[in-house]
């Protein structure tokens, strides 16, 4: 695939904000028509009727997804009561289900046993594979879904809206702070029967993916504007390793950038920063520049991706993309 009006692949994070009804994948298609870089992919699914922040990585930065895996996320969940949905969200068949009358202070009651580390059993509708296969094609087929729950943490779930119009259906906003690969859907659900009824997710929003926040997100409107001179979308990028400033750096002089861009360990003349050797090491160039990754080893510095281009080497194109984060909403 050619690049749009010539210009260069650009790297970088393009921080979107996705509106409810395309996909991820619709969105991750757009950015690579519009800025015409090859190699694009996303920081953690959205659900086509999800909105809000969705993390999208151009050129040599989709090598650094898998450091965002343990992103923790924020969402603003509508939670509708009085009804069951076969995929625990809009998209489902729905089905009213009695159960007591409810109140917000009894909601928020039942909101706060459910905080801190829990087992959740995913939403039969879901990404996750049985065998090969999607859960949610087997669901759609008839077939009987057996899923084993997973080990999530909600570290809040604050109610900021409640809706009694409907007494016997009422509806609370709730944000959500969790850890990856959090289904909010089977919040929603798990709330509802916790107080003796039904409930499904109604609407929702990523406030936030680790670093990257929907104040700072650019819309799809914006993004094609902007995509019309390529060089002021490049002015919406952040750096390849924005949000990994936590982790350790070491700077190296010139000849030590040369023997770990082509792969070889280097004892940098800087020394090692000190902690877990299992975490991973952002390597710099004297000009502040990001040319690799690696992990510590003995005293020395093993480069384990190489983010610039190296004589002889295949180009940025030819290399797989790293792993895509977990699934959520």
């Amino acid at each position: 695939m050619g690049t749009r009006r010539g210009v260069a692949d650009l790297d970088g994070i393009l921080v979107v904000a996705k509106p409810p009804g395309p996909t991820s994948h619709d969105v991750v298609a757009l950015v690579r028509r519009l800025s015409g870089t090859r190699r694009v992919g996303h920081g953690g699914t959205l659900d086509p009727f999800a909105a809000g922040v969705l993390p999208v990585f151009l050129g040599r930065a989709t090598r650094l997804v898998e450091y965002h895996a343990s992103d923790r996320k924020q969402y603003r969940a509508t939670i509708c009561f009085g009804a069951m949905s076969t995929t625990d969200d809009p998209e489902g068949e729905l089905t009213p289900v009695g159960g007591p009358r409810l109140t917000r202070d009894l909601v928020e009651s039942a909101l706060a046993t459910m905080v801190g580390p829990i087992s959740q059993m995913p939403p039969a509708y879901s990404a996750l594979k049985i065998g090969g296969r999607r859960a949610y094609a087997m669901a759609r087929a008839g077939e009987t879904v057996t899923l084993m729950p997973r080990s999530v943490t909600l570290d809040r779930l604050e109610m900021v809206g409640w809706d009694q119009t409907d007494p016997d259906r009422p509806i609370a906003v709730v944000d959500v702070d969790c850890s990856p690969g959090t289904y909010v859907r089977a919040i929603a659900r798990d709330l509802g029967a916790a107080l003796g009824g039904g409930a499904y997710l109604g609407a929702l929003s990523r406030m936030a993916s680790g670093p990257f926040r929907l104040e700072g997100a650019i819309g799809l409107e914006e993004l094609r504007a902007l995509a019309a001179t390529p060089a002021s979308l490049a002015t919406r990028l952040l750096p390849m390793d924005a949000g990994l400033e936590d982790l350790p750096t070491v700077q190296l002089n010139d000849a030590e950038v040369a023997d770990v861009t082509s792969g070889r360990f280097v004892r940098p003349t800087a020394g090692l920063p000190a902690g877990d050797p299992t975490q991973p090491v952002r390597i710099m160039d004297g000009a502040g520049r990001l040319v690799a990754m690696g992990l510590r080893a003995a005293g020395r510095l093993a480069p384990t991706k190489v983010l610039v281009d190296v004589p002889g080497a295949p180009p940025p194109g030819a290399r797989p993309a790293g792993p895509t984060p977990p699934d959520d909403e």
